[in-house]
């Protein structure tokens, strides 16, 4: 595949990390930057929480130089006020690279104040807000778009085409409507049409659990990137097999059960020393069991985690498990 350029920004691989709520902070981009991937983006971020300045928030802003380029995905609906949080919180840091605006979150407490991807039935309102944030942006801006609001109204063609017009500099697309959340298939259909439809690049995103479905994807679509989220829950090295296959390497890293739990480990090390000893263990339970999902006797496992707070107690836990399945 030829590199992706977003804007000035060439990346070094077309596989990118997808912004997720509690799942993408910096410790675990910095992992899925190891493992490959081309473009990480940070947890979606509340323009009015930057905006009215919220310490929670700014936190979430936290850059490891070495995972760069970094995108920070912002959400919201004003378009004065994205565009005021873009000079004062993000043009001024040499460590961003790149600015995306969720326009494709389907949860609820996003949707009720007419964000996220309540903007699909907006949309002069989103071509307002990209127009805005170009006028003053230093930084390229991409989106991140979905199907369309519900089955009786994909739009994601036309919504596209008013995006670019306003000068956006890449869209994502999720092959699902915001009514199906995440169940069902995504429709790799309505991507083709988009990339046919525009001529900015078009990232595909939607069921991307095996190397070969990237494949599957680009091939349907003609995708310039691939973006992966769910699938990389407990596998970032999805990334490095993703990549791989690009480049026509079917000689895939399958990791150990040992593996899955050192890096388990090392996962926790990081997290621990990022955040502090409680909240860390506190965010590794869902980590480990999505890490462990599959192994054997791991359930009892995740279930004495769920209990614990403290590292020693982790690592004494895997230690026991390890050693009780004749791992090491």
């Amino acid at each position: 595949m030829k590199k992706l350029k977003i804007g000035k920004i060439e990346l070094k691989t077309n596989v990118i990390l997808a912004p997720m709520a509690g799942v993408t902070d910096i410790t675990y981009r910095t992992i899925c930057k190891e493992m490959g991937a081309g473009l990480v983006h940070t947890e979606m971020i509340s323009a009015k929480g930057l905006y009215y300045q919220d310490k929670k928030t700014e936190d979430l802003m936290k850059i490891n130089e070495s995972n760069r380029p970094v995108s920070v995905q912002i959400f919201g609906s004003d378009p004065d006020i994205m565009a005021y949080v873009v000079e004062k919180y993000i043009n001024t840091r040499s460590d961003i690279d790149i600015i995306d605006i969720n326009m494709g979150c389907p949860a609820p407490k996003i949707v009720k104040n007419k964000d996220g991807c309540y903007l699909m039935k907006e949309p002069d309102l989103a071509g307002r807000i990209i127009n805005k944030i170009k006028k003053v942006s230093n930084k390229p801006v991409t989106a991140k778009i979905r199907a369309g609001w519900s089955s009786d109204s994909i739009n994601a063609v036309e919504f596209a085409k008013i995006l670019e017009y306003n000068g956006l500099d890449m869209v994502t697309v999720h092959g699902r409507t915001r009514d199906q959340f995440y169940s069902g298939k995504a429709d790799y259909k309505i991507i083709g049409q988009v990339k046919k439809s525009v001529t900015i690049p078009v990232t595909g995103n939607g069921d991307i659990y095996r190397p070969e479905d990237a494949v599957q994807m680009i091939k349907e679509t003609n995708c310039d990137a691939v973006m992966l989220a769910r699938g990389i829950l407990g596998n970032p090295w999805l990334i490095m097999n993703t990549v791989k296959i690009l480049n026509k390497d079917t000689d895939f890293f399958i990791p150990s059960p040992l593996e899955r739990i050192n890096m388990i480990k090392r996962h926790a090390t990081m997290l621990i020393k990022e955040s502090g000893e409680r909240k860390a263990i506190l965010e590794m339970r869902k980590f480990a069991a999505w890490y462990m999902k599959g192994m054997n006797n791991s359930s009892e496992v995740r279930k004495s985690i769920n209990e614990i707070t403290r590292g020693e107690e982790l690592f004494k836990i895997l230690d026991d498990y390890v050693e009780s399945n004749g791992l090491s």
